[in-house]
């Protein structure tokens, strides 16, 4: 079961991002966010993975904008320590993401609309390189 949820996910996100659903302006202009394919697919989930999801995302879209070092392609806020939930908050200290290839550790703190489908504010801290013979216990792929 969590084995499908997981799947699920992943599939839900890649299909937001693979299709153009996602937007840097659902972080400049959160009135302008996803089209309604990707907020039918975000809705199936529930509402923590949903905040984490969108979170993740706002991880990759900031990262990739605002540190030119980068280009994000995944991001997990339940890498090393699962997040804290806070109502509409998301807590990620021992969140990742991968960039060419390499994957990095992130901690971020993410706060979101009460329907978590819009990111309001996010702050991060980019860690360090996470070395490849880490990822297999982290659950994290090349």
């Amino acid at each position: 079961m969590k084995e499908q949820r997981v799947n699920r996910t992943w599939g839900i996100c890649g299909l937001v991002l693979a299709t153009g659903l996602f937007s840097a302006k659902l972080f400049v202009r959160p009135s302008l966010a996803f089209d309604a394919r990707a907020y039918a697919s975000l809705r199936q989930l529930d509402p923590a993975m949903r905040l984490e999801q969108v979170c993740d995302m706002a991880a990759m879209d900031r990262i990739g904008r605002e540190d030119r070092r980068f280009h994000p392609d995944r991001a997990k806020s339940n890498v090393i320590v699962p997040p804290q939930h806070l109502g509409d908050l998301l807590k990620a200290s021992g969140a990742a993401f991968r960039s060419n290839g390499h994957w990095y550790a992130l901690s971020f703190v993410c706060d979101a609309s009460p329907d978590h489908l819009k990111v309001t504010s996010f702050n991060y801290h980019i860690g360090d390189l996470i070395p490849n013979s880490k990822w297999d216990d982290y659950g994290l792929w090349p």
